[in-house]
């Protein structure tokens, strides 16, 4: 097909102005994915009663006995800067259905299975994407956006969660919606730690996680 020259000028013109929008892939950390489908492997928590794996995904609880107190799946590594990037699926319609993700987190000595720091929860009614302080402060630290949630929330589906822990900055998405945009005002607060994944107990409930990946960032 021929092309004119004027034509060509044009294109030519357009890929150099817009080059600069395009975003840069050398450098750029590649994900590390943090679960095989098939094993427990890099993570520790109560795989005997309460975790299992089912299609190639972390299922913790049950839909058909309450989940006598919280358990958490605890990755073996820590982490400071980085994305959390997984997919989720709360089931559940009796008690308290609900469930977490734990950034910058430790165990605790008491009682088992326990973990300290933020979780970015999981539940009705207004618990999605908000930020609580799991046995530390014990208190939301900021709630989630529930007009933005509610437009792209799959209840009792799989959804995609994006956590963004950045210097003080936590930022939180739930199928590409921002539910919350936090920055740690107190400085005794550590920003380095492990992640987790919550069951919380008090009601027949099932949560599932899978495609558990994390980015590293400076």
């Amino acid at each position: 097909m021929k092309t004119s020259v004027w034509t060509a000028c044009f294109a030519a013109a357009w890929l150099h102005t817009a080059a600069p929008l395009l975003p840069a892939a050398q450098g750029a950390a590649q994900p590390i994915p943090l679960s095989d489908g098939k094993t427990f492997r890099g993570w520790d928590g109560d795989t005997n009663k309460t975790w299992r794996i089912e299609q190639g995904a972390f299922v913790g609880g049950s839909l058909s006995a309450k989940v006598p107190q919280n358990e958490f799946l605890a990755s073996t590594r820590s982490f400071t800067n980085f994305v959390l990037r997984l997919k989720f699926k709360l089931l559940g319609s009796e008690g308290f259905v609900n469930a977490g993700v734990q950034v910058r987190s430790e165990r605790t000595k008491t009682p088992p299975n326990e973990m300290i720091g933020y979780q970015v929860d999981i539940g009705d009614p207004e618990w999605w994407g908000a930020i609580y302080d799991e046995s530390r402060r014990n208190k939301v630290m900021a709630k989630s956006d529930m007009a933005a949630v509610n437009k792209v929330l799959k209840r009792g589906d799989w959804n995609d969660y994006v956590i963004r822990c950045e210097g003080r900055r936590l930022r939180a998405y739930i199928n590409g919606a921002l539910t919350v945009d936090y920055t740690e005002a107190d400085s005794s607060i550590p920003q380095h730690g492990r992640l987790g994944l919550q069951v919380h107990g008090g009601g027949k409930a099932e949560i599932w996680y899978r495609d558990i990946s994390v980015e590293e960032l400076p």
